[in-house]
């Protein structure tokens, strides 16, 4: 039987939590992964499938000529993972105008950036997969979540949108609500998940489900999947410990 080429599939967020589980996992299932993040100095991965695209999502003046690059120079895109984001929680009025531009630039504006600059091509193709990174956040907003959260339905409303619109040119567009994930993400927060294997969910996990998606029969798609750990226990801590 002819060995089918490898897929290739675009992975934001890539160096680090659950973008690196995931660009982890489908190097050893066998996919070709272009990862974008600003630093690959903690992710010095030497695997041949690979290749690391620094590019800084949250540069909006410069992202869109950064990613007409890449789109030209990846003529053969089957999916697209958007995982880049960050967290950053308090009252509303506790935001400056600057940090509420900032939260909302990365989590949603460049999500709108990426897939715009690379879904023509894979509307021509007529075949792929776009899997975007929400939050349980994106379910119900909650206390001191105000601005991550609007982020979060905005990114969910996306994901809704482009399902319908398209469909008729045979791609799937998916959205993946993680609970807490124990990763670094809230190394600079004041809260995180307790300490029980029940309490978290892992990056792996995430990417397990990534993978549940792209490898899904054709025709059919995983909409929303929702992954919670077992139970919800939230310690508070001060930024930066462990």
């Amino acid at each position: 039987m002819e060995q089918q080429p490898a897929k290739t599939i675009v992975v934001s967020g890539a160096s680090s939590g659950i973008g690196r589980a995931i660009t982890t996992l489908l190097l050893e299932q066998g996919y070709r992964v272009t990862g974008l993040a600003r630093d690959f100095s903690k992710f010095p991965c030497t695997d041949r499938h690979f290749t690391p695209v620094c590019m800084d999502l949250s540069d909006l003046d410069n992202l869109p000529a950064q990613l007409d690059t890449l789109a030209s120079k990846e003529a053969a895109i089957d999916g697209l993972v958007c995982c880049a984001g960050s967290g950053r929680f308090g009252s509303l009025e506790e935001f400056s105008p600057a940090q509420i531009r900032k939260l909302l630039d990365l989590n949603l504006t460049s999500q709108l950036y990426l897939v715009r600059a690379l879904i023509p091509g894979m509307k021509q193709r007529g075949t792929g997969n776009i899997v975007f990174m929400g939050s349980e956040a994106a379910l119900a907003g909650g206390k001191r979540g105000a601005v991550y959260s609007a982020a979060k339905f905005g990114l969910r409303g996306l994901a809704q949108a482009l399902r319908q619109e398209c469909a008729a040119s045979g791609l799937r567009v998916s959205i993946i609500n993680p609970g807490m994930v124990q990763t670094e993400f809230f190394n600079e927060l004041d809260f995180r998940p307790g300490e029980a294997t029940d309490n978290y969910i892992l990056p792996e996990d995430v990417a397990a489900a990534v993978q549940l998606i792209l490898e899904a029969r054709e025709g059919t798609v995983f909409d929303e999947i929702n992954l919670s750990p077992q139970k919800k226990v939230i310690r508070f801590t001060k930024p930066g410990e462990n």
